[in-house]
Order: C-alpha cells, then structure tokens, then sequence
C-alpha cells in the first residue's frame, strides 16, 4: 500500500513539472512575439521593396500563367551591409513616384512606351528579368551579365568584347520583338531595373566616348554626326577643328533639337534623356541604381533579382563610379550661362526623378 502511494506522488509530481516546463514555454513564446521588432529583417523576411511588381497596365493574366512563388524574381533575406540597400531603394522608387505626380513637370517626366523604349529594354526570360538600357552608366557590364544568364556563354570572362553589343551574336533579345500581350506580360511580373548617373556628367562622358577617344571606332559619329552639328551650332564656321563640347551642349539645348535627331537615328540614344530611353513614370521599375553607388547597388540587384547565387557584377576599378565634381565644372567653365540653362532645361526631369541636385555653377 505503502509503495502504490509512493508511486501516486511521484506522478503526480512529475505531472506538475510537465505543466510548469509547458506554461513557461507558452510564456517565452507570448514574450517573443510581442516584443519582437516588426521593423526587423527576419531569416525569411524580405524587404517590401522587392515585392512590388509593375503596374504599368492592367493586364489580366489567367491564374495558371502566374509565375510559381519560387521563382518569382523577389531575392532572399539581406546580410551585413546590404541590410541598409532596401530604405536607399525605397526612398528612390518614392521620389520618382512624387515626381511622375508634378503636373508641373509632366513634359520633362512623362513620355510613350514606344517601340523606341521597347528597343531599350533586354530580356532574360529564364531568371524573368528586364533591363532597361542607359547608355555612359555602365551598361556594357550589366549586358555581360545578362548575357551569361540567357545562357550564351558560361562566364563573363568568356565573352568577346566584339559580341556583347553584337544583338545578333550575344543572346540578349529586346522587348520589343515579342507580341503586345507578351510584352504587357513581362512589364507586369519581371523583375526589371535600370541604372542612372549625374545627367551632365553622364553627357561628357558621351562626348568623350564619341566625339574624343571613339576606341569602338565607330566613324559615323565623327564623320557625319559631328559634322552635321556643326553646321547648325557653331558661331564661328571658320574654325576647322573637330566638334567641341560647347556645340554639343548648344545642340543639345536646342528646343528644337529633334530635327537632327532624326537624322541621327538611334546614335542618339548616348545623350538623350532616361525619360526618352526608358519612361520610369509609365514602367514600375523594381529597382533604380545609381552609378555613384554602384559597388552597393550592383549586389544588391543581384541578390534582389535572385541570381546573385548564379553570377557577379564584373569588379569595378576604384573611383571610376564617384562623381567627379572639378571635371564637370571644367568642361562646362568656358560655357555660356544661356546654353547651360537651356541644357538643364531639358535634362530636369532627369534631375529631378533621380535625386539629382541642380549644378552650383547654374546658381552662382
């Protein structure tokens, strides 16, 4: 008898101990979840920047064509420094949303998806991935990166310099050669991205590129471009050397600029505006980098794209992304104060969308 109670109170105080480790675990659980930080990037956590998709149009798209949710193209959760990249990105994609609202400022902002635009944007279905193209920011490296992805060649370092803006030879097809509701579709579940730099600066290195160095020798910018230039721009017809930045920057002022441009066909894409290339007020881009921030933005839009596992940006030199204040002030210093306002008069809305501060020299 004595033994079977024995027996009684030791299960009895082994239930006890039963409830006591039971209440204590439901207490920890309540204490975590209420005082957990909701601001905080949990292991399975992903920044809402990344899960806002376009809507460009109101496309309908029948439920069985939704891309499956371990392919969506919305990244993973971010580590160490890139824990900082999505409220940069945020603030970005804010911005030019109030911008694109500006009434004020609707002809500088706003702009037709054309097939021009279209031309612009390339296109990885099999990581479903536009990128818009903006040339003078780097874009030949994106393009590399693409490239590799589509699949026509297995790394970067295998990629003939002759073939990457080779449309023909390197994989990389534009959005404009799909049908109208392939094209709707894509805008509306892709992971889509372009890059931008300061808009002036951005103009001297086209100049360069073309008018100076031309190390691609492509003979048409000296030799007809240039030329054509000019004979509309220059004061002093005299004067036999090559086409200086003070009739560039004349010609690009020029409210009436597009009669040349029309002439120029798609050359002109170097110096027109992000607006015209790429109609960031009509796309819900993704992500917008800035070549200023590029050894932060590059990862990131790898890791956000979800292929950051598959492929690197290219190493970038150092300082060749910082803003390079005393040369843009230089080119610009044996320039005239109306050409330079009828210059900024154009690219504002570039200025404006992308967080770009207006020249001090403009303001002296």
């Amino acid at each position: 008898w004595l033994k079977s109670d024995n027996m009684h109170h030791q299960w009895l105080l082994l239930a006890a101990c039963f409830w006591v480790i039971f209440m204590f675990m439901v207490a920890s659980k309540f204490i975590t979840l209420t005082f957990k930080d909701p601001d905080g990037y949990g292991a399975k956590q992903e920044p809402l920047i990344l899960t806002a998709v376009t809507k460009v149009e109101e496309v309908h798209v029948p439920a069985e064509k939704h891309w499956p949710e371990d392919s969506q193209p919305t990244g993973k959760a971010f580590s160490g420094n890139l824990i900082r990249q999505p409220l940069v990105h945020m603030e970005r994609l804010e911005l030019l949303r109030n911008v694109c609202r500006d009434t004020a400022l609707k002809n500088l902002s706003h702009t037709s998806v054309s097939k021009f635009v279209l031309d612009r944007i390339f296109v990885c279905d099999k990581h479903k991935i536009l990128f818009c193209q903006t040339p003078k920011v780097g874009n030949t490296q994106w393009k590399k990166v693409l490239i590799v992805l589509n699949g026509a060649f297995s790394s970067i370092e295998d990629i003939p310099e002759n073939v990457v803006h080779d449309h023909e030879k390197n994989g990389l097809p534009r959005l404009s050669s799909f049908s109208d509701s392939e094209i709707k579709k894509r805008l509306n579940l892709y992971f889509k991205f372009f890059i931008v730099r300061d808009p002036f600066e951005r103009l001297i290195s086209a100049f360069k590129d073309k008018f100076v160095h031309n190390p691609r020798f492509e003979p048409w910018y000296r030799h007809e471009i240039a030329p054509g230039i000019i004979r509309k721009y220059r004061k002093n017809r005299t004067e036999t050397k090559g086409l200086q930045f003070e009739d560039f920057v004349r010609y690009l002022g020029d409210p009436n600029h597009r009669w040349l441009d029309v002439q120029f066909g798609d050359h002109i894409i170097h110096w027109v505006t992000y607006v015209e290339l790429c109609a960031p007020c009509e796309i819900t881009y993704s992500v917008i980098g800035h070549h200023e921030t590029l050894e932060d933005d590059a990862p990131f839009i790898l890791k956000a794209a979800g292929i950051d596992h598959l492929v690197s940006y290219p190493t970038i030199p150092p300082g060749i992304t910082v803003y390079n204040r005393t040369k843009v002030e230089r080119y610009f210093s044996g320039i005239s104060k109306r050409d330079i306002r009828r210059l900024y008069a154009r690219f504002e809305g570039d200025f404006k969308l992308f967080g770009y501060r207006e020249p001090d020299f403009l303001l002296n």
